[in-house]
């Protein structure tokens, strides 16, 4: 058998180019204008799987982008392995800002790939891809572990569509174990698994009051205004110590262990030196919690866009007819979406000033999870990551959300692992997106690693 090592000298200007290619295909799948460069992206990892001993299909979604299933040749009694990743980018504006190459024209330099995708989630997922074709290619001596790879093309629209298909296809996914890479790592030098993920609550908020805009002149003092409702109501949501004035939100949060206080200790991380990175000198959170706990394993409320009345050049002096707002909430471990949606519009009720009727739309519900780093496949992906990056790999809570990995330990299986290539300065989903192709070769040998190590469990 080849050494994956050699293999990769001989082979791996060619899994580059294959790469260059699949980020070449637009697939956004937010705008419908690439719904069939979304179909493209999707027929060329069929092909792709078809190619490497795969049998690939094609599972219509109402959305109009496909899931991509694939999976290897049936090896009886033995574990199985099912890979998530996402064939979608994001939209690419402010175009003005790509310095390096056009979105969708790749360019390597210096070592680094630059183009749309490659680091979310197309470089990630193909190193998985990469190493499943290695395998394919030794015959007998590919290790005894079923695998399948389930590829959607919505994750970036965050639709539940795909949510929806595994739970109605349970038994196509039926594993042991699944692996994703979606994630970063914690900072270069640090190879990371990731133990854990804040979930999210997504409203929008429409307050109502006159029929039309009214002169504030011959109205105000009189009729309520809904854009004064509206930013009163919210700054009650923060009290004077930054936490969150829902009744019953903190009630089922813990603190952290000793643990993992211990795991946060040994992460290179510098407050200042964050604050810096986006440009301010300071900032605000909940008092005597530390920034990293803040950002990774701490509840949080953000209002993500206010609109109303008139925004227009020059003055136009009115009472608005309605206002809204859109706002979010990162969850942690214990919470309960549903339960805090029945609270946070019982709250806003309360809140609501005579004249005023409100609106709440759901816009997404996930919850946090913490994998439990005791399970053997989780040992398996630490020894596998050391094998590719030539060091451990820590442990880190990601203060992000992946909606699709609390179905799948629900769903499928409780074996889930976050196993980290990418960057946090990737600039995923902003101009200039890259990935390192020194990461893409570590993370196709720690994947070419896990297959050995999940077929001995």
């Amino acid at each position: 058998m080849s050494s994956i090592a050699d293999f990769l000298n001989k082979n791996g200007k060619n899994w580059e180019n294959s790469l260059i290619d699949f980020v070449k295909i637009p697939s956004i799948s937010c705008q419908t204008e690439h719904m069939d460069d979304c179909l493209r992206a999707a027929d060329w990892l069929q092909d792709y799987f078809r190619k490497i001993g795969f049998t690939p299909k094609l599972y219509p979604l109402s959305t109009g982008h496909p899931i991509v299933y694939a999976e290897s040749p049936k090896i009886a009694d033995a574990p199985t392995l099912l890979i998530y990743g996402h064939y979608d980018v994001q939209p690419v504006d402010p175009l003005n800002l790509w310095t390096e190459c056009s979105p969708f024209e790749p360019v390597i330099k210096e070592g680094i790939m630059y183009g749309r995708g490659t680091s979310d989630d197309k470089g990630p997922l193909f190193s998985h891809i990469a190493a499943a074709e290695f395998w394919m290619l030794q015959g007998d001596l590919r290790p005894k572990l079923n695998v399948k790879f389930l590829l959607e093309g919505d994750e970036e629209g965050s639709n539940s569509a795909t949510e929806i298909f595994v739970r109605e296809n349970a038994d196509l996914l039926a594993c042991d174990y699944l692996a994703l890479s979606d994630s970063t790592q914690f900072a270069p030098g640090f190879p990371s698994i990731t133990s854990g993920l804040r979930g999210i609550a997504a409203y929008e908020l429409i307050l109502r009051g006159p029929i039309q805009d009214l002169h504030s002149g011959m109205f105000g003092g009189a009729i309520t205004n809904p854009c004064n409702a509206l930013v009163e109501i919210l700054g009650k949501i923060h009290d004077e110590n930054y936490r969150i004035a829902i009744p019953g939100f903190y009630d089922e949060i813990t603190r952290l262990t000793q643990e993992d206080q211990e795991q946060l200790r040994i992460l290179p991380f510098d407050e200042n030196s964050f604050y810096d990175s986006v440009g301010v000198s300071c900032g605000l959170g909940e008092k005597d919690i530390s920034v990293l706990e803040q950002i990774s394993t701490r509840p949080t409320f953000d209002i993500n866009g206010i609109t109303g009345g008139y925004q227009g050049e020059g003055g136009k002096t009115i009472i608005p007819a309605w206002a809204s707002a859109k706002f979010s909430f990162r969850l942690v471990p214990n919470q309960d979406p549903d339960e805090l949606t029945v609270s946070l519009k019982r709250w806003l009720e309360e809140q609501l000033p005579p004249g005023i009727t409100m609106e709440l739309i759901i816009e997404g519900l996930s919850a946090g999870m913490l994998v439990d780093l005791s399970r053997p496949c989780m040992k398996a992906a630490a020894k596998s990551m050391e094998f590719g990056f030539g060091r451990s790999p820590v442990f880190v809570r990601e203060g992000g959300s992946i909606p699709i990995v609390s179905t799948f330990s629900s769903a499928l299986t409780p074996n889930v692992m976050m196993l980290a290539y990418t960057q946090k300065t990737d600039n995923a989903h902003g101009p200039n997106e890259h990935f390192s192709l020194s990461d893409f070769t570590r993370g196709i040998k720690s994947n070419v690693k896990l297959w050995q190590e999940l077929a001995v469990l």
